[in-house]
Order: C-alpha cells, then structure tokens, then sequence
C-alpha cells in the first residue's frame, strides 16, 4: 500500500471490486531492475497487466516488451510501441499468429521444438530465433516447467536446424518459474544455457543473448531476496560461465514489475459460521474471488495480505476460510490454509489486498454469474 493508493481510496471513495495501481511505484521497479543489470535488455511481460497507462510508462523508460498473442501485439502498438520492440515469446503460436506479427514487422520469436520452427520458416522467412530451454523451478511458489522448454540437447540441434531453415539462431531462454525466492535457481540455468552456447560457437554459430524470463518474486507476506541480490547472483553466473565474453542478457519481468504497485479494493458481502456452532470454521466472502481476478490462489500458492479495518486489535483474530462472491463452489481462495482475520469484520466492511498489480486484472473473468470485471484505477 503506497501513500498515493491510500490517499486515492480516501478521497475517491471507489466502488469495489477494484484495482488501483500507483505508476510511480511501477516506475521505481524498473530503474532498480535497470540498476541491478545495467547491461540488460528488459522486456516488459505484457501478460501481467497490459494497462495502456503502464505499457507507455515503460516505453517512455526505455522498456522492449515480451508478447504472446496478436491481441498483444495490438495493444502495445496502440499504446505507441513500435514493433522493433516486440518479441513474442510464446513458443506455442498459430500460423495465422505467426503471419499477423511478422506482417506487424515483428522479427524475434521463441520455439521450442521442430514442429515451431517450421512454422516460423514458413510464415516469418528470416526473423531470429529464440530456443526455450526446460529448467528446475526449484523455490518458484508458481512454477513453470512442465507446458515449455525442451532439452539442452534437442536446442543444441534446433539451432542449428534453425539456420538451415534460413532463420537467424539469435539466443536461448528459460523461465526458472514465478515467484521465484532463489537466486541460485537462475545460476543454475545459466550453466545449462552456457553450455550449448559454447558447443553452438564450435559450430560457426555465436548467440546474440541469454533470455532469463522473469521470475523475479513481489514480497506478498514472506521474505524474498532483493532485486539487488538477484542482480549479483546472475551477473557472477555470466562471468564464471562466459570467461571470453558473455552474450547480452535479455530479461521478462511481469510479476516484479507491476506486483507490489497494485492494491485490490474489496467489500465483504458476508462473515458466518453457517453451522451455528463454536467449532464451525468461520467462511468470509468478498466481492472479489477466484473468477474476478484472483485466479493466483489456486492451490493456494499465491498468499496475499489482507488488511482490514479492524487491524488495531491484532489479538482478537481467528481463522477464516476465505471465498468469492459467486455461486461456483470451487470459488474459494484460501481453505487449506485459512487467513486469520479480526472477529469484528462484517458484512459491508472494506479490505485492501496488498501487492496485486499482477496477473488480477489480466485473470479476470469477463462476466462469469454475472458479476462484471472490477474496475481499474491508474494513478
């Protein structure tokens, strides 16, 4: 919660469900990113919120972006970003996709296997390529391992069947999974990266950059490691691993970026023990849930803060189950693990989600039960 946040819930008074998001916060992820890896290329993962209002923020900052469908690409050049700083890097792409952004002019694309790159050849003749490598997600509270990447030796092959296809080899990339809280996790991948590298120079073909996704954590309610300290753990990895020289570092921050600057304003519609009795688990509904917006409680994995009207009286708290507002019994966020929350919190009560910047508004349904979208407020 940001005083800029606070004083806008103040003075405005929003309707909820909603989400506001402090720009200046945003602004402040990406020069301490940019500090921490000044010779990094930072793209911008649009699918953590493609709010027009953030994507010219970071455009004016100097921002490339990463996208993953022609809607994407539409939005950004919307917002004035020219397609030179596009790179889509979804490695699973239609061909009418293909063919939309290399007519849109985009030129550097991710794969992961032969059958993408086919495709590439055939609808976007000559752009540079990306392999996605397959690495542990080991400390990422939302991995991503098992739907992308393939193996350190099927990309050493891919990239060179890459420039038999006529393309250009340009890099090797891999996500070490969101929510990332080791920084060792991306030493680890960069070792595997190096090593095809080297192999691929034996073979005339030198790579233009190591692509390290994002996966840098938001701090929700745990401790996490600095942006600084990620920073140092990376650049020692190139430097051991590329004692000659190291390609240029290309990065996807999503989460990082817009995670902390984000606050979800919402109502509670109801706080009951249904059963009556002092044993039953108190169920506490918002008019906020998993279909709204807050799909990142799946599993539980993501855990907000909460903060409450009633916070003064920290003793007087109890474990609630919390859910959303419509009427799918799966719409429930937090059951496993209950969030404690003060005895005193009824219905018509407003509470603040802290750090949902991210992947809330992006998530969000598009009417199921007939609750609209929440409202979003940039400022």
């Amino acid at each position: 919660m940001t005083p800029k946040i606070a004083r806008f819930l103040t003075e405005q008074k929003p309707a909820t469900p909603c989400l506001v998001v402090d720009l200046d916060c945003v602004r402040g992820q990406y020069r301490a990113l940019h500090d921490a890896l000044p010779s990094s290329r930072i793209h911008y993962a649009v699918k953590a919120n493609p709010a027009p209002a953030i994507l010219k923020e970071l455009h004016n900052l100097g921002s490339f972006f990463d996208i993953a469908s022609p809607g994407e690409i539409d939005i950004c050049m919307k917002a004035g970003i020219p397609a030179q700083k596009l790179s889509f890097g979804h490695t699973v792409k239609t061909a009418r996709s293909i063919a939309y952004a290399y007519q849109k002019g985009l030129t550097l694309y991710a794969f992961d296997c032969l059958e993408e790159l086919k495709k590439l050849a055939e609808h976007a003749p000559g752009c540079e390529v990306f392999c996605r490598l397959g690495v542990l997600n080991t400390g990422a509270q939302w991995p991503l391992s098992r739907k992308f990447g393939t193996t350190p030796e099927s990309a050493f092959t891919l990239l060179q069947q890459a420039r038999d296809l006529g393309l250009k080899p340009a890099g090797l990339s891999f996500h070490v999974g969101s929510q990332q809280t080791s920084t060792e996790a991306y030493g680890d991948a960069i070792a595997q990266a190096a090593g095809i590298y080297h192999r691929l120079r034996q073979q005339d073909i030198t790579l233009d950059f190591i692509n390290m996704g994002g996966g840098f954590p938001t701090y929700y309610n745990s401790p996490i490691p600095s942006i600084d300290q990620f920073g140092k753990a990376i650049a020692t990895a190139m430097t051991t691993h590329f004692p000659e020289g190291a390609p240029r570092i290309l990065l996807e921050p999503g989460r990082y970026m817009v995670g902390s600057a984000g606050v979800v304003h919402t109502e509670v519609v109801l706080s009951s023990k249904r059963g009556g009795g002092d044993n039953d688990p108190r169920w506490v509904y918002l008019d906020i849930g998993r279909f709204g917006g807050l799909a990142e409680t799946e599993g539980e994995s993501i855990r907000y803060t909460f903060q409450t009207p009633h916070d003064e009286n920290t003793a007087n708290r109890s474990p609630c189950i919390l859910a959303g507002p419509t009427c799918d019994s799966m719409d429930v966020l937090y059951e496993k693990n209950p969030i404690p929350l003060p005895e005193e919190l009824k219905a018509g009560d407003r509470i603040n989600i802290l750090a949902t910047g991210a992947y809330v508004s992006t998530y969000c349904s598009t009417g199921f039960n007939g609750f609209p979208p929440l409202d979003e407020h940039y400022i």
